[in-house]
C-alpha cells in the first residue's frame, strides 16, 4: 500500500531533546569536584578588606588556587592573553609561572578583585557551579548530534537483531563477507552507516538525522538527494538493504526534494513509524 507523503510529513517531531540534553550535571559536579578544595580556599577572599595582600598571602602558600583563576571567567584554559594601553601579557594559571605582581594586576584589571571584595558572591563553589552550568548548554549542539542516534536505537534494541554502531563498508564486508563495491565505488568511499542491523536473512545499512527549525534548505535538498542515491546503489547489492530515518520539522523548507526520495526509496521512516512498529517488520 503506496504511503501518503503529506501525512508521513506531517507528523514529523518539533524536537527530540531528552532530559539530558539541557545541561550533563554530571559532567558539571566532576568538573566542581576537581577543584573544590581550592575553591574553598579562596573563599577566604570573598568580603576582604585588604584582598590584593590577601591574594597574594594564598597563592604563596597555596599556589595550587591558580588553576581555579581561568574559570571564574567562564574560561577552562589555563593560558589567557589580555592587553591594554599598559601593554599586552600571557598569564598561566597551571603552576605559578607569572609574578604574584602580574597575577595582582590580572586580577584587578579584570573585575575579579572587585567581584570578592564587595561581596558580590557569597560563595565560589556556588558561583562556579552556575559558571560551569552555562559553558556546560555550548555543548548542547554535540548532545544534540546524538539525540537521533538514541531514539533510533532503543528502537532497533525492541527488535531483539544483533546490531552495530558506526560501521564502515569495508567492516560490513569482512564481517560478512559481502560485496559492496557498488556503495563504496570500488572500495574509493570510507561510507559509514549509523547503525548496522544483521538479519537471518538481509544485511540493513542505517542513516539516521534529526533536522530542527525552520531553515536549512539546502543542505537538506543534497541530503535528501544523497540518500536517495544511496539506496539505488543498495539496490545493486545483494544481502544489503539501506535504511534511512530522519524526522524533524525543518524538513517542510525541502519538502519537494525529500518527497522524490520518499517515492523512490522503500525504506525511508520517521520517529512515528517506529512508534508503529515499522523497525519489526521490516527487520523480520
Amino acid at each position: 500500500m503506496k504511503r501518503d507523503f503529506n501525512e508521513w510529513l506531517k507528523k514529523f517531531k518539533l524536537s527530540i531533546s531528552d532530559y539530558g540534553y539541557y545541561v550533563d550535571f554530571d559532567k558539571v559536579f566532576r568538573n566542581i569536584d576537581d577543584i573544590k578544595v581550592e575553591l574553598n580556599i579562596l573563599n577566604s577572599l570573598i568580603g576582604s578588606k585588604n584582598i590584593e595582600t590577601d591574594f597574594e598571602t594564598i597563592v604563596t602558600k597555596y599556589p595550587e588556587t591558580l588553576k581555579c583563576i581561568p574559570i571564574l571567567l567562564a574560561v577552562r584554559k589555563s593560558e589567557i592573553y589580555a592587553r591594554d594601553c599598559d601593554g599586552e601579557c600571557y598569564y598561566s594559571f597551571a603552576g605559578k609561572k607569572s609574578t604574584l605582581e602580574q597575577y595582582k594586576t590580572f586580577m584587578r584589571k579584570t573585575g575579579l578583585f572587585e567581584l570578592l571584595s564587595h561581596h558580590l558572591i557569597a560563595n565560589l563553589v556556588d558561583y562556579v557551579t552556575g559558571v560551569e552550568t552555562g559553558l556546560d548548554s555550548n555543548g548542547r549542539k554535540n548532545r544534540g548530534g546524538h539525540l537521533m542516534e538514541n531514539v533510533v536505537e532503543c528502537f532497533i534494541q525492541q527488535t531483539g537483531k544483533e546490531y552495530h554502531k558506526e560501521m564502515y563498508l569495508s567492516d560490513i564486508e569482512n564481517k560478512w563477507g559481502i560485496n559492496l563495491s557498488a556503495l563504496s565505488n570500488n572500495g574509493k568511499s570510507k561510507k559509514r552507516f549509523d547503525f548496522v542491523v544483521k538479519t537471518d536473512t538481509m544485511i540493513y545499512g542505517i542513516e539516521t538525522n534529526f533536522y530542527s527549525g525552520k531553515g536549512g534548505g539546502s543542505k537538506l535538498n543534497e541530503t535528501a538527494r544523497s540518500y536517495k542515491m544511496l539506496s539505488q546503489e543498495s539496490d545493486t547489492s545483494s544481502g544489503f538493504t539501506f535504511v534511512w530515518i530522519t524526522d524533524g520539522t525543518a524538513w517542510n523548507s525541502a519538502r519537494r526534494n525529500l518527497e522524490e526520495t520518499f517515492d523512490v526509496m522503500e525504506h525511508v521512516y520517521s520517529i512515528d513509524d517506529m512508534e508503529h512498529g515499522i523497525l519489526n517488520e521490516v527487520f523480520r
